[in-house]
């Protein structure tokens, strides 16, 4: 059952994908305050692949909350007749009953799927839950204040060298970044800032991440597809439009999600993790300093 819901979120991921259509990347500053889902009844963000599977009905409802039939229910509202839910999924770390002459058990998941509903596709609600304080966007094509102290206070060895190219040097840990003048636009300039960010989580002394023995030569494109989840789900939080960092991976990642059905499930739990890492390391900064 397991192995058929994670191919069941692979093959959603795979038709965008050979389609022309990277579900991670989104227009973020036409909805600003609007672009994180969550759940209704406990305010609680999603995470990982839920966020992107969400995501992919932004453009259908305005407020992206989302609740299951039974808390809709507990809140004293109902799902409106005849709407369909949507799938989320939740993977749980289980340890198995240790075997004779073991001191502990091997560890393994278990994937359950539940059904939710968006706050637009039920009634009798309160109110609040469907109420979301309007945000003013806080940039255009200058620089923004708040992303430069966000991007400051990681810690990363992080500076404009100008060049025509960004890049993480795992060498020398550090990223390098062309100056904010020869980017298009201020967006692409902080997307692919936080690409690079998301490679720097990578790192040894930070979360250590190594795909080799798992995913062998395509070890670099699932890299890759860790920094472009990190960036979007970056961007969608600072309200930043996305950028495909590297649309030449596009083939790589199909070919990658085909070999593995948990392929994506790991770079979405990866890239959340690396986004958290850098969120938390700024916050920490900013404690310090206060």
């Amino acid at each position: 059952m397991a192995v058929n819901l994670y191919q069941n979120v692979t093959n959603q991921i795979l038709a965008s994908l050979e389609a022309g259509v990277a579900p991670w990347v989104k227009p973020w500053s036409a909805t600003p305050g609007r672009n994180m889902p969550a759940n209704a009844a406990t305010n609680r963000p999603y995470s990982g692949c839920n966020v992107i599977l969400l995501w992919q009905l932004s453009g259908i409802y305005a407020t992206p909350r989302y609740l299951t039939y039974k808390q809709a229910s507990d809140l004293g509202g109902h799902v409106k007749k005849g709407e369909r839910g949507f799938t989320v999924y939740f993977v749980k770390p289980m340890t198995a009953k240790p075997k004779e002459g073991e001191e502990a058990g091997k560890g393994f998941t278990m994937m359950r799927a539940y059904t939710v509903f968006n706050v637009d596709q039920c009634e009798g609600l309160p109110a609040r839950l469907d109420t979301i304080e309007p945000v003013k966007p806080r940039h255009d094509d200058m620089r923004d204040a708040t992303i430069e102290e966000f991007i400051q206070t990681t810690g990363a060895n992080y500076s404009e060298t100008g060049g025509d190219r960004a890049f993480y040097s795992t060498g020398a840990d550090c990223v390098r970044m062309p100056t904010f003048e020869s980017f298009k636009s201020a967006a692409l300039y902080y997307s692919t800032a936080f690409h690079e960010l998301g490679h720097w989580t990578g790192n040894a002394k930070r979360l250590d991440r190594q795909f080799g023995k798992r995913f062998g030569d395509k070890a670099y494109a699932a890299e890759e597809l860790v920094a472009e989840l990190t960036s979007a789900f970056l961007c969608a939080e600072f309200d930043i439009d996305g950028r495909l960092q590297h649309a030449d991976y596009v083939a790589n990642w199909i070919a990658l999600l085909k070999d593995d059905a948990r392929a994506f499930f790991t770079a979405a739990s990866a890239a959340q993790k690396a986004a958290d890492f850098l969120r938390q390391a700024a916050l920490q900064d900013i404690a310090i300093a206060a």
